[in-house]
């Protein structure tokens, strides 16, 4: 997997590359990781992104991501500021998620209120350098259930759980899926591993629980099956708990049988 050399432009520099060109797409963002409080300009897989500064103070405003973009261009720029995001989210072990977007000739902002996982950090010490390009579309759409994961999984734990198995629904086949949540669900560490045992203990196959008690029983309310009922605390409780298992096999897959590194993992290794 290519992790290239990534040029990064910080403040004022930054500013230039924004007012250099006519035609901007803007996105607004939610974001798990420590967000620039500057503007930082970075050339990532052949395309600029600029990471827009959430000042402090009077000036204060929600994180944004703008890149170039004709107004004839905006689906294609707006798929490639998702992609952007999933990966640097996945990068800086965390998350982050566009809120919406607005094309302007100039780089104007995106105003949004959904900052509440927004945490700061000084402009010229945020570094996304060798964050690896994505080039297997199977990959890609994982990555993109794996942000939408992430970023529901302190808002909507159901709908966290049904984007982390997505992750691994999309890239196998049933029987496949079935074959690698058996040989992996033992792999796993901490609170997943806990609540792995503890289903076994119960006497539960693990793997088909997640399957009809999770993915079956929070996408889908029939009359007969198993369902995960709002207004009922132990649905809840069974579906915050084996939300540790899931978003562990989700990890697990996208790390290390795709490959694809975070920044402590590549930096470890370089």
């Amino acid at each position: 997997m290519k992790t290239p050399y990534v040029p990064h432009l910080f403040g004022e520099a930054a500013r230039a590359k924004l007012t250099a060109k006519q035609g901007w797409l803007t996105a607004g963002v939610v974001s798990s990781i420590a967000w620039p409080q500057e503007d930082v300009w970075v050339l990532y897989d052949s395309h600029e992104y600029v990471l827009r500064g959430a000042k402090g103070g009077d000036n204060k405003h929600a994180p944004c991501i703008s890149t170039p973009c004709t107004r004839g261009d905006l689906d294609p720029a707006t798929t490639r500021v998702y992609q952007f995001a999933s990966v640097l989210g996945w990068f800086k072990r965390g998350h982050v998620d566009v809120t919406g977007t607005v094309w302007g000739t100039g780089p104007i902002l995106y105003g949004s209120r959904d900052t509440f996982t927004t945490t700061l950090d000084g402009g010229k010490y945020f570094s996304c350098n060798y964050m690896p390009v994505i080039e297997d579309d199977q990959v890609r759409m994982a990555l993109a259930f794996l942000r939408e994961g992430r970023r529901l999984r302190h808002i909507h734990e159901p709908y966290s759980f049904l984007s982390f198995f997505k992750v691994v629904e999309s890239q196998f086949s049933s029987k496949d899926r079935v074959a690698w949540i058996g040989a992996n669900l033992d792999l796993l560490d901490g609170d997943a591993a806990r609540r792995v045992a503890e289903l076994k203990g119960q006497g539960f196959d693990v793997s088909r629980h997640l399957f009809d008690s999770g993915r079956c029983a929070v996408a889908h309310a029939s009359l007969d099956g198993e369902i995960v009922d709002p207004d009922i605390p132990a649905d809840r409780r069974r579906i915050a708990q084996d939300l540790d298992v899931i978003a562990g096999l989700a990890n697990r897959y996208i790390k290390v049988d795709v490959g694809v590194p975070d920044d402590m993992e590549l930096y470890e290794k370089r």
